[in-house]
């Protein structure tokens, strides 16, 4: 079974990151394998709810010079999803606010998402995380995707690069969110 995560910090290596990589290394000590594609670096177009890919039935945005139709694909073949984001001025990063909507409206008419196990997870400075952990499980309680949470909100404290290590709750309920992931995964599957 496979996870893929998608990373929407334009911070390459940023808090969001060190969060996925800690789900990602727990599900891999599990047997899964596990893929981190970052997003978040890239230009993505925000969606013009043009409708083309509902025209089209093709499971492919219109826009075709970014990673969105790549990464559909991915989450299409992936068993589970996990989507990282910061938080900006209270909510989700603008690019996985862009990637969302995108794949939102792809995915959706075909029910591509249906079942897949998926999880949020979210680093903040101080305060907004609740509103971008929200935004991103909208999209997947709408897709009919199963939302996997942990003994907190799937959420980590830092500021600079790497401070999110030094917040052992956040560590620790990453592994829970995986260890429940990897459950719900070997039950369905």
């Amino acid at each position: 079974m496979k996870v893929v995560a998608f990373n929407g910090s334009p911070r390459k290596n940023g808090n969001t990151y060190t969060l996925l990589q800690v789900v990602l290394q727990s599900l891999e000590q599990q047997g899964f394998e596990t893929e981190l594609i970052q997003v978040g670096d890239r230009n993505i177009h925000g969606c013009i709810a043009c409708g083309v890919c509902r025209k089209q039935a093709n499971n492919r945005c219109v826009f075709e010079d970014d990673v969105v139709n790549e990464a559909i694909g991915k989450m299409v073949e992936a068993d589970g999803i996990l989507l990282g984001s910061p938080v900006y001025f209270g909510t989700l990063a603008a690019q996985m606010k862009a990637f969302i909507d995108r794949v939102g409206f792809v995915t959706r008419p075909e029910r591509l998402l249906k079942r897949k196990v998926c999880a949020a997870v979210v680093a903040q400075r101080r305060d907004g995380a609740i509103s971008a952990f929200n935004s991103i499980n909208n999209m997947f309680t709408i897709s009919e995707a199963i939302v996997v949470g942990a003994n907190y909100w799937n959420v980590g404290l830092g500021k600079g690069e790497g401070d999110v290590s030094n917040d052992q709750e956040g560590i620790d309920n990453m592994k829970n969110l995986a260890d429940n992931m990897a459950w719900l995964l070997k039950k369905i599957n």
